[in-house]
């Protein structure tokens, strides 16, 4: 592999992080974007690669790479649409590390001859589908690394749920990337839980006033879950603090139980919460607690996505308390939930103690049980985001 493959296998969820001026279906994004300033700032920010528009219908040139390439180290994918040798030396002779191949403009024998071309000049390919005969092509041409974008380049409409869907299925032993849409921290663990490596951003970070601040932001952890919600004007209050997640709990013996999952903003995702075994709630996640005689839930929990556990929540017994609690918690491998009587005055000393993928609280939040004070939902977002 290459330096542009080997960042993206990096473990965690990556980030491609894209320059462009302008986009066909939402025009001038940036105009005055200065490839020279953003393109070391993305990669101090934490990219694991930079995308630089080299076309024009992009408001980008060749001369945009060779820039970026002065400016860093960082791996660079050059990113428009390539179809011939020619296109691909100009992009080796540019600075770029990657090059991006469009299924929908290429067929089977254009697509296998450009990679292995690429490959003798020493250059990885982002292999991008838009729909499953892509990705399937794209499967069976033994693409390493994949990308699913979910932007319909003929409408120009986002499909979220589709591009997740697609993504689930690309084989283990390849590198994933979902490509746009994503302008939440929550809309990108959507497609890391559903098997990305990485995201491809672009949109999101040219309108920012600050694209790299807006990179560290999306890349950040841990998310922020407020669970035991039951009414829609707590949905709000947790969104508009800024929570990524939001926790419905569909166990009829709970204080804080709800009638169902309710809606919740299009950059959150929701969990129903589940005694033994899960149910049809419509959520985007299920959390499904163990079963513990005379207690509401047991201890133990897996954060489910489809039916598949994509995280350990590590909470309290019930109505109990376990002084290493946290400590067990920091030694535990994979993505972490802590929950546990997290409230606005400890999430942050239990966050540099544990490091987990995400936090949940719920009673400490309330003024009444499946009731949430907003003042109090707001301070402990704030302290766990900052």
């Amino acid at each position: 592999m290459g330096r542009f493959n080997d960042a993206l296998a990096q473990p965690g969820l990556g980030a491609i992080a894209e320059i462009k001026r302008r986009s066909p279906s939402a025009g001038d994004l940036r105009p005055d974007a200065d490839p020279a300033a953003i393109a070391p700032a993305y990669a101090e920010a934490g990219a694991a690669a930079i995308s630089v528009l080299v076309d024009e219908r992009f408001g980008g040139t060749w001369d945009d790479l060779r820039t970026a390439r002065a400016t860093t180290t960082a791996p660079l994918l050059a990113k428009g649409f390539f179809s011939t040798d020619d296109h691909l030396r100009t992009a080796k002779e540019a600075g770029a590390d990657a090059v991006l191949l469009l299924l929908r403009d290429l067929d089977d024998a254009e697509t296998a001859r450009l990679m292995q071309v690429a490959a003798s000049l020493g250059l990885d390919t982002l292999v991008e589908a838009h729909d499953a005969a892509e990705l399937d092509r794209g499967i069976a041409l033994g693409a390493p690394v994949l990308g699913v974008n979910a932007r319909d380049l003929a409408t120009f409409a986002i499909d979220r749920r589709a591009q997740l869907e697609l993504v689930a299925r690309i084989p283990a032993d390849r590198i994933v990337i979902a490509e746009s849409g994503i302008q939440t921290r929550a809309q990108g663990a959507a497609a890391e839980l559903a098997g990305a490596d990485a995201v491809l951003v672009g949109s999101t970070l040219m309108r920012a006033a600050d694209p790299a601040a807006k990179l560290t932001e999306l890349l950040s952890r841990p998310l922020v879950k407020v669970c035991g919600l039951t009414r829609e004007e707590d949905v709000a209050a947790a969104a508009e603090a800024g929570a990524d997640l939001a926790g419905f709990i569909l166990v009829p013996e709970s204080p804080r139980a709800a009638a169902a999952v309710l809606p919740v903003p299009e950059g959150m995702l929701s969990v129903a919460v589940w005694v033994g075994e899960a149910g049809d709630s419509g959520a985007d996640l299920d959390q499904v607690h163990t079963v513990e005689d005379g207690k509401v839930r047991g201890r133990e929990a897996a954060l489910l996505r489809n039916g598949v556990e994509v995280a350990r929540v590590l909470d309290l017994p019930w109505e109990g308390t376990d002084p290493d609690h946290w400590r067990t918690a920091a030694a535990t491998e994979g993505r972490i939930v802590l929950a546990g009587r997290l409230g606005p005055d400890n999430v942050r000393e239990a966050i540099a103690a544990v490091r987990p993928w995400a936090v949940d609280a719920a009673s400490s939040l309330e003024s009444a049980p499946g009731i949430k004070d907003p003042d109090k939902v707001r301070r402990y977002v704030e302290a766990a985001r900052s």
